[in-house]
């Protein structure tokens, strides 16, 4: 991509407003270090020196928008726990809309816990609830959109299979997105695959794709037209990790090759490309030029050890921007 062309995209990242809607979890990390095994069961002791607290799922959606420039509105629950009150706080400081954000009562925060040693993963512990929302729950998120939506450049649901996303309430969220004509961004679950229908974009990872579409007897490409034909999605984005991106645009398919220097670690990339997609296409960039941009932004967060952000000044710095 010519460096003119970056420029005239991301120079309007700051001037776009995205709502972010879906499962908010948060990222808890021990960090310490690894020395002795357990006389208790042959498994390593960490001894941990830092605990640090960072926003996760549909969360770092939003702070990987937030990091681009642009304005967020984050939708979706938290439980009445100090979990919650991490993940609301720590939204905060990077200066992310949080009026939105149910508190609730009946399902705790989700948390994914890591245990790192040495700058690896040891094990992760999860806590969640899988429900589905209550009736009373999809009426506030229902509240919420319809008082919010309107302002917005963009709608970005973020599925994650913990419940926010049901498909009792995808077709109110659609509905109210395409009657004020919002183009509408899915990263999904493939439990859920047939229930987003005419968005804009459709982004699930390769293991999703496969497990919910391919056949064994069928190439990527056959197979990705065969499904955004069939759920009449505009665009189809798969993620395929180390090995980048296929876009399907109308009958153009595009495979484009990840940019990554290093991998060091691919917890949250799927978030980084939908950000980065979203917030290109809002600002006018063709698909191919979104697909290229999130690619090479999921490819430097990689780099990084655990779940983090795209800024802009790594973005310019993939492209050799130097930014007045």
């Amino acid at each position: 991509m010519e460096l003119d062309r970056y420029s005239k995209i991301t120079s309007d990242f700051h001037k776009k407003n995205i709502m972010v809607i879906g499962d908010l979890m948060l990222d808890k990390y021990f960090w310490g270090y690894t020395d002795r095994i357990s006389p208790e069961a042959p498994v390593p002791i960490v001894d941990v020196d830092k605990i640090e607290f960072r926003p996760g799922g549909a969360a770092n959606v939003a702070l990987n928008l937030s990091s681009l420039g642009c304005e967020v509105i984050v939708v979706g629950f938290v439980g009445s726990d100090e979990d919650g009150s991490n993940l609301i706080n720590d939204l905060k400081k990077h200066n992310i809309n949080t009026e939105n954000i149910i508190v609730s009562e009946n399902r705790p925060t989700t948390v994914k816990t890591r245990i790192m040693s040495h700058d690896h993963q040891v094990i992760r512990v999860d806590f969640e609830s899988k429900k589905d929302l209550s009736s009373q729950s999809i009426k506030k998120l229902s509240n919420i959109l319809e008082k919010n939506i309107s302002s917005v450049d963009g709608v970005i649901l973020q599925d994650y299979n913990k419940g926010v996303l049901g498909k009792n309430n995808i077709e109110l969220i659609l509905d109210l997105a395409r009657k004020l004509d919002k183009n509408i961004y899915v990263d999904p679950k493939k439990d859920n695959f047939k229930s987003y229908l005419n968005v804009r974009l459709f982004k699930p990872n390769l293991i999703e794709f496969e497990s919910a579409y391919r056949t064994k007897d069928k190439s990527i490409r056959s197979s990705g037209f065969h499904l955004k034909n069939e759920i009449a999605a505009e665009l189809l984005l798969v993620t395929e990790g180390s090995k980048g991106v296929s876009l399907f645009d109308g009958k153009e398919y595009y495979h484009i090759p990840t940019k990554a220097r290093k991998v060091h670690d691919v917890s949250g990339a799927g978030d980084t490309v939908i950000s980065t997609f979203t917030l290109s296409d809002v600002c006018g960039s063709t698909p191919k030029e979104s697909a290229i941009l999130a690619n090479f932004a999921a490819g430097r967060v990689c780099e990084e050890v655990g779940v983090i952000p795209i800024n802009i000044t790594m973005l310019d710095e993939i492209f050799g921007y130097t930014r007045n």
